[in-house]
Parts: C-alpha cells; structure tokens; sequence
C-alpha cells in the first residue's frame, strides 16, 4: 500500500489495462489496476486515489452503475474510457458522473492529457480566463445559494446538494454569465480545458446533469436554456456577492 494518490484504471480486459498503465507510469503517475466491481471498491478503501479510469463493459457489472456508486462515496474524478461511442453512450456516461469520456480505440497521449486536464480543475487550477477573479464569490439564484469558497450548492431551504466538481465549475461559469449566451466552445475551454468539436457531446452531457439538479423535475429547463447551433444561456436572476 502506498500513501501518494494513484490513478485507478478499471477494465476488465489487462491488456487494456496494462495499456494504460504502463502510458501513465511513463508520465510519473502512480497507478493501480481493477478487473470489477469488487477490486475497485477494495482499491477506494485501502488507499487515496486521485481519478479513476472506468470501462463501462465489465462482464456482469454496470459501469453506469459503478459510476454511480463511487459519486455516492467519493467526490473523485472519473474519465470513463469505453468502446462505447455513440453520441447517446457519452451523453448517458457524462449524465451518471463522468468528468470526461474516451472512446476506444485510443492514443495514450490523448488519454494522458485529458487526465492532466481533469486534474488541474479538480486541484484548483483554473486554465481558463473565465475563471478569474475571488474564489470566494456567492451567487443566489432561484435554486439557492452556490458558495464557491465552500464549493457547495444549497437549496433554498438550507440542504446541501450533491454536485460535482465539474458541475460546480460549470454553474459558477453560468452564474458569472446570466443572460449572456455562451457557446460550447466556451463552455468546453472552462469546464474541460479544451476546445468543443462537432459531433462532442461532453458539453451537452454536464449540463443536463446539472439541469437534472437546479431545475424542476418534469418540466421544460427554465434556468439553462438551449440556444440551437450555438450553446446555452442561464436565463434566471442572480445576485452575486
């Protein structure tokens, strides 16, 4: 057991494995393996993990699910990286806690990179400019209060609700913004540090996760709404102080 933070590359196929393993060693990361459900609930209570690289095909276990349940004990970053690449596979991936989603085949460059990208956000160091100025900023708003110096969102009535940190980043980018349309090109650079590409649903998959948290259940978006071709607007009142 080693007490520096690994990166936790689950897939049941080890040549994959061994892959990505050997890909990110080379770039100085610790790294740890699990084949399932099982190897990687025992990896997140031995030892600090700091991202997980998760499959969504694992024989008999639900990567969804798994993703699910590793949001419910740990805020930790998760790149799913599958076979699965349809635009609704990725949707679907980023909506059940996915911070990024790779499509095998891969380039363990690419994957190294996008790794490099989700950890600088969820360490604090922002890449983009949208990010400027105090971390400490609150914004009120219809579906409560987002503390961005406690990094937490709670409702009107006081409970905390459980976002992500990519979430939290993406509706403090909306907050800081309302009423002003913003591409997904935007969006792509502040919450993932790197430029939208056409047929990338990794945009368009956070913020109806997001949605499904700030927004009335069962009815049309009212705070976040669509603009066709282009991006998303936050169309609600916001105090900021």
């Amino acid at each position: 057991m080693s007490g520096t933070p690994a990166i936790l590359v689950v897939d049941d196929d080890e040549a994959v494995r061994e892959v990505l393993r050997k890909g990110l060693e080379a770039e100085g990361f610790a790294v740890r393996e699990a084949a399932g459900k099982k190897s990687l609930l025992e990896a997140l209570d031995a030892e600090p993990i700091r991202l997980i690289t998760l499959d969504l095909g694992l024989g008999r276990d639900d990567g969804l699910s798994l993703a699910n349940e590793i949001r419910a004990r740990r805020n930790l970053p998760i790149v799913m990286i599958t076979a699965r690449g349809e635009p609704v596979d990725r949707v679907t991936g980023l909506e059940h806690g996915a911070d990024d989603y790779i499509t095998k085949p891969f380039h363990i460059r690419e994957v190294v990179l996008r790794i490099r990208t989700v950890l600088r956000h969820y360490t604090g160091l922002q890449t983009s400019p949208e990010h400027d100025g105090p971390t400490n900023r609150r914004h009120r708003f219809a579906a409560g209060v987002l503390d961005m110096g406690r990094r937490e969102l709670r409702d009107p009535a006081g409970s905390a609700l459980e976002l992500t940190d990519t979430e939290i980043r993406l509706l403090d980018l909306f907050l800081r913004c309302p009423n002003r349309v913003l591409s997904r090109d935007e969006i792509s650079l502040a919450i993932v540090g790197r430029r939208w590409e056409p047929l990338d649903r990794t945009v368009d998959g956070h913020v109806a996760r997001l949605r499904r948290k700030i927004e009335p259940p069962g009815e049309a978006p009212t705070l976040i709404k669509s603009v066709r071709g282009v991006g998303y607007v936050f169309t609600g009142d916001v105090t900021t102080g």
